[in-house]
């Protein structure tokens, strides 16, 4: 009876790491939403970024630990529409789509949406997708590059009346992505726990010092072609798989 009352506690319990690395990266998400409406929109972009560091650690984690739940699959997904969904658009409408009018909370209300579809069909198809791939855009990536579009043009200096169009095309564009049955690299298949070749860590260490060089260049140059890598991708897989239909049709002929 003892271990029976212990084991119900138990189950009613969450994990406290996973869930702290997902509340650090709600924080963030809510620091970038406060920050852009006082107009700092260089710190919101950057908590942004720091927002998708803590998301990708907590899923690590919960697996590296054993720590995964149902709770913590559901928190993550209400931190990721805070944090990658209303934040960015919110960051986008003030920065240059509010001068833009209905049209400008439009397409900010298509990203958000987009988010919020797109957390949906992941959560109903976890169990049956392919680990490998993302169907649609994630929506940290979208998130990035929204947020790195943003960090450069607050780096540079740069008027954002001047990218009012852009931002508006940035923004539909990544809210539809995310929606779109577009096959994206997950990279959930790299393992953290095995060792790796010496040259590895050098690749790493070189990437993080070009990242330091210019980050909110290099941040969204790398974001944006992901972005443009699942289409990319999609289009060549299509032609593969035509490719394939041809040569069997020619093989029964």
């Amino acid at each position: 009876m003892e271990h029976t009352e212990e084991n119900l506690i138990r189950r009613k319990g969450i994990y406290l790491l996973p869930n702290l690395f997902t509340t650090a990266a709600l924080f963030c998400g809510f620091y970038a939403i406060i920050t852009a409406i006082h107009g700092k929109f260089e710190a919101a972009a950057i908590a942004i970024f720091v927002a998708m560091i803590m998301d990708g650690l907590d899923g690590r984690v919960a697996r590296m630990t054993n720590t995964q739940s149902d709770f913590g699959c559901q928190y993550d997904s209400l931190s990721d529409m805070v944090s990658f969904g209303l934040a960015p658009a919110l960051m986008v409408y003030l920065w240059s789509l509010s001068s833009l009018g209905k049209i400008g909370w439009f397409a900010a209300f298509v990203y958000t949406a987009g988010t919020a579809l797109r957390l949906a069909r992941f959560n109903t198809q976890a169990e049956v997708a392919d680990k490998k791939y993302f169907q649609g855009l994630a929506s940290p990536a979208a998130a990035a590059i929204i947020a790195g579009m943003i960090w450069v043009a607050a780096d540079y200096n740069l008027n954002p009346k001047d990218f009012e169009i852009v931002s508006l095309i940035i923004t539909i564009t990544a809210g539809l992505f995310m929606v779109s049955n577009i096959r994206y690299h997950s990279f959930k298949e790299i393992d953290f726990k095995n060792k790796v070749p010496f040259l590895t860590i050098v690749g790493i260490m070189l990437a993080f010092a070009i990242i330091f060089l210019q980050p909110p260049l290099v941040l969204f140059g790398l974001f944006t072609l992901y972005g443009f890598s699942g289409p990319i991708y999609t289009l060549l897989l299509l032609k593969q798989k035509r490719t394939e239909k041809k040569n069997v049709a020619n093989t029964q002929s």
